[in-house]
């Protein structure tokens, strides 16, 4: 099926979008030449457009692939998945067919346990290139948290307390009480997601975290060595939580460099 392309020329490198005709799991910022993809998994209550300023800074040859969770957006209606295993289980099955180019993850918060599960998924029938994580420590076992557990407005102080681009909107009643449910159904992914010795993957895993990050202070993400057959890679920028935030160019740099440093 040929997918229409949406728009001619994109705001963001002057990429066109591929959406719909194909998986509404993805937004695609497609290249004239593909040479692999880049698949990026947003945090607790993020969407596919958190990624959009990196086409700009993405080379000809890489095709940025954004996934669209459920319950947001174009997806509204859509349940979000129980579990991140529930979650990556249907991301893996929609990346079947983009496995033809060589392919990185990387997720941010909340989207590095997805990415880990994804990845876990994937290596059971093709390669990966790397594991990119962020704003987390590998996953482990032990009790749930409760964050899903607060009320709707001690939830959205927690949130906004994480920083990040698009905290304004909570402060509109109107698009408070449509962002809340997906935000607490993430949050209750993030919260329950606590599996018991979580397997290695034996693609490399590269950690990435801000300076400034209380959440994931930049000694958590050594944990993810436990995750990893390969040399674990850290890199550290200065900020929060959202240290990505107004520096995507440094960002997608360092992910350009060591994907192409790695095996």
């Amino acid at each position: 099926m040929t997918m229409p392309l949406l728009p001619e020329g994109d705001a963001a490198g002057n990429r066109p979008i591929a959406e719909r005709g194909g998986s509404p799991w993805f937004r695609r910022y497609l290249s004239p030449a593909p040479a692999r993809r880049l698949v990026c998994l947003p945090h607790a209550g993020g969407a596919a457009g958190f990624f959009h300023p990196w086409a700009s800074w993405l080379p000809a040859d890489v095709e940025l692939v954004a996934v669209k969770y459920p319950g947001r957006q174009d997806r509204l209606d859509e349940p979000v998945p129980p579990s991140v295993e529930d979650l990556a289980d249907a991301v893996a099955g929609e990346l079947t067919p983009l496995l033809d180019l060589p392919l990185a993850l990387f997720g941010h918060s909340m989207g590095a346990g997805v990415a880990y599960e994804v990845a876990r998924r994937i290596e059971e029938r093709s390669p990966l290139s790397a594991v990119f994580v962020s704003g987390s420590g590998a996953p482990s076992g032990g009790p749930p948290g409760a964050e899903h557990l607060l009320d709707d407005d001690e939830l959205v102080y927690s949130t906004l307390e994480r920083g990040g681009p698009g905290r304004e909107a909570f402060q509109i009643p109107a698009l408070r009480s449509i962002l809340l449910p997906s935000l607490r159904a993430d949050r209750r992914l993030v919260d329950t997601y606590r599996p018991e010795d979580p397997p290695p993957l034996r693609t490399p895993v590269i950690a990435f975290g801000g300076d400034a990050d209380e959440g994931c202070p930049p000694g958590e993400l050594g944990s993810w060595q436990a995750v990893s057959t390969a040399p674990l890679t850290t890199r550290v920028f200065p900020g929060g939580h959202f240290y990505l935030h107004g520096q995507e160019d440094q960002v997608v740099g360092a992910i350009l460099e060591l994907w192409t440093a790695g095996p």
